[in-house]
């Protein structure tokens, strides 16, 4: 079984994620793909941060209804410390030996893979599956995947451009300006209901 991984902040989900995740579920024919908020990301703080179990809750009300496709794991929330992918990786291979996983990832965020933690062991472990996106050549993810032993196995995939960015929501929402369109209508909902974004501490 192929399994994708789409790792993040998802601070707050929006349908840009949705269409990746869509994207490599066709192109590179997933059984799944699997969303999987980050409890702290190793390389920057959250902006603005809602707590994890807001920003999980918001990604289970992202794939509703979509839930054959789409799954969301818990997986990095539950565990303490930095959420290093190679650690997800890790424990995914021991609960689910049998299945290949892909890792999915921007171009941009792909182009910074030697940096990450164990990024020999990341690769090892799943193939890097590369969004691509305007702004970051093909020429410049491969070159980069080519630093790390085993990256050469990366594969790309085409999806629409959404210029849709969590940061511009927050700043939205922190507006008071309407998101609709731009994100499911339970997530909305559900930072409306919880006064998300709007400069005021979240409980």
């Amino acid at each position: 079984m192929r399994i994708g991984i789409l790792g993040g902040t998802f601070n707050p989900p929006h349908l840009g994620h949705l269409v990746c995740a869509q994207e490599a579920y066709i192109r590179l024919r997933l059984a799944q793909v699997m969303l999987v908020p980050a409890r702290i990301p190793p390389h920057k703080p959250v902006d603005e941060e809602p707590g994890a179990s807001h920003r999980l809750e918001m990604c289970r009300l992202a794939i509703r209804g979509d839930e054959q496709r789409l799954e969301v794991s818990d997986i990095e929330v539950r565990r303490a410390g930095p959420s290093y992918t190679v650690d997800t990786l890790d424990e995914l291979h021991c609960t689910k030996p049998d299945t290949e996983l892909f890792l999915i990832v921007g171009a941009d965020i792909a182009a910074g893979l030697p940096e990450w933690h164990e990024a020999e062991r990341v690769v090892s472990l799943a193939t890097v599956a590369v969004a691509e996106r305007p702004g970051t050549s093909r020429e410049a993810v491969t070159r980069a995947l080519r630093q790390i032993p085993g990256g050469e196995t990366g594969r790309f995939f085409d999806m629409p451009e959404i210029g849709i960015s969590s940061t511009m929501l927050r700043e939205r929402a922190r507006a008071g300006e309407s998101t609709r369109y731009l994100m499911p209508d339970a997530v909305r909902e559900y930072i409306n209901h919880h006064h998300l974004y709007r400069g005021t501490p979240a409980t």
